[in-house]
């Protein structure tokens, strides 16, 4: 009987080892919040920290967004980041347009007139009703660690 239950014993942490070695480890998590609402996401593309293969990062700047943040005129965007982002830098990019400088805080607010903005189309001056937000990890001008999408669908 004690043979039976040091061997199940033993392969019960075996089994435990092993379901723990197939886990991955979670990406840093960047937060967008409007009003009483925020909703958070993992990295669309992260290397753990390393940087993207530029093949790689361009296919993940065109992926699309798993979160979606309801925005209505006149609404402040707050976009937060991991502290793991915020040592390397990061910039905030709207349509694939630079919405931001380079930001090394793990918070940074947009206020309701640039958040207008980001509904008005530049080259027609119509307004759209979607727009993706994108967050990009950059250590530097060219090196790229992580990239993280937010759809921000404006309310009528």
């Amino acid at each position: 009987m004690t043979i039976r239950r040091s061997a199940a014993a033993v392969g019960a942490v075996a089994l435990g080892l092993f379901a723990l070695s197939a886990c991955t480890k979670p990406t840093p998590l960047a937060t967008v919040t409007v009003g009483k609402t925020s909703v958070h996401t993992e990295a669309a593309c992260y290397n753990n920290g390393q940087p993207l293969k530029q093949a790689d990062f361009t296919k993940c700047l065109n992926s699309t967004p798993s979160e979606t943040v309801n925005v209505s005129s006149g609404d402040t965007v707050h976009v937060g980041v991991d502290p793991a982002i915020a040592d390397k830098g990061w910039v905030v990019v709207v349509d694939q347009q630079g919405a931001s400088g380079r930001l090394t805080s793990t918070y940074h607010t947009f206020s309701p007139d640039l958040v207008n903005q980001f509904f008005t189309d530049s080259s027609t001056g119509q307004q759209k009703t979607k727009v993706t937000l994108t967050i990009v990890e950059n250590s530097s001008a060219q090196s790229y660690q992580g990239v993280w999408h937010f759809a921000l669908q404006l309310k009528g």
